[in-house]
């Protein structure tokens, strides 16, 4: 399954997208109901922009001559989140096959070029992605993601990623849906200030505990939403776990989760002062071949963060 990805199997960088939500929030002006940007796939001007948008990364990984990772709009597209915005699970399904067919749409006329372009269909938590809540057993969590689950595969996705998730047992419980319906998995983990997940759990902790539970079927572990300064420190602990980290997406902004929650206008760090202390994390991630950004971040960013990591 995981060989099916090339990214684990071609010696180039990958690059994916930034921050789509604050992005759209802060520098376009538009207003996300529930930081919901599948929304925009309801009209012609909401493609437009959402085009206008992946159009700006996919011309960086063209100049950089890298691959790239295709994220579908979906972090808020399961059925808790789509509920409050008045969607049923059938509206839900067609949205999430929707996401995908816009992604092909986008990858077809890239022309070939980045190649190769993977696409991902992207779960966000049933929670909020700064904190806990309510917590689901692997179980529970399996049943309630596998619809989106089940929708992705249907539309052809090439991958799934759950994005920002909070604790371990929400990400075991996705794995094993991704894995029933034969889809190679992507687990990306949130980290607090202190590096730990918004449950408490240590990062390597939680990585291990989801490759016991699952017999290690995930094709590889990511972290986003958190500063590299945030988790710079667990990394020196060293570990087997380290190997199976092979993307990053950070925040542009070195503040906490509830900071940035509080916060009324973008903080949109320093891009070249990122991409340094990206490129100080190389030695202890070797594995690392995506690279993105999440709240805060911009096609700036990601291009400093791939210029540092990979000079040539």
């Amino acid at each position: 399954m995981t060989l099916s990805l090339p990214q684990l199997s071609d010696d180039r960088l990958f690059l994916t997208d930034g921050g789509l939500e604050t992005t759209l929030v802060f520098h376009r002006g538009i207003d996300l109901p529930a930081f919901a940007a599948f929304t925009l796939l309801a009209d012609e001007a909401g493609r437009a922009t959402l085009r206008d948008y992946f159009e700006r990364y996919l011309e960086l990984a063209r100049e950089r001559g890298t691959g790239f990772v295709l994220d579908t709009v979906t972090w808020r597209a399961n059925p808790e989140w789509a509920s409050e915005l008045g969607y049923d699970a059938a509206a839900l399904d067609r949205i999430n096959r929707d996401a995908v067919a816009f992604a092909r749409e986008l990858r077809e006329a890239a022309g070939g070029t980045p190649a190769p372009i993977v696409i991902s269909g992207v779960i966000g938590p049933r929670g909020d992605g700064y904190e806990v809540g309510a917590q689901m057993s692997p179980d529970a969590a399996g049943a309630y993601h596998s619809g989106q689950v089940g929708s992705f595969a249907t539309a052809g996705a090439d991958m799934i990623s759950a994005v920002t998730m909070t604790y371990a047992d929400e990400a075991i419980g996705i794995a094993r849906a991704a894995a029933a319906a034969g889809m190679p998995a992507v687990i990306s983990f949130t980290v607090e200030t202190d590096g730990r997940l918004p449950s408490g759990q240590s990062l390597g902790d939680a990585i291990e505990q989801v490759d016991a539970a699952t017999d290690a079927s995930p094709a590889y572990y990511m972290v986003n939403c958190a500063h590299p300064t945030h988790f710079a420190d667990v990394l020196e602990d060293g570990g087997a776990w380290l190997a199976r980290i092979a993307g990053l997406r950070a925040n542009a902004s070195t503040k906490s989760h509830a900071e940035l929650d509080e916060a009324e206008e973008l903080d949109e760090g320093d891009p070249a002062g990122l991409g340094a202390e990206h490129a100080a994390l190389r030695d202890r991630l070797p594995n690392v071949c995506v690279l993105g950004g999440c709240c805060g971040t911009d096609e700036r960013h990601v291009a400093a963060v791939s210029a540092a990591w990979s000079p040539a």
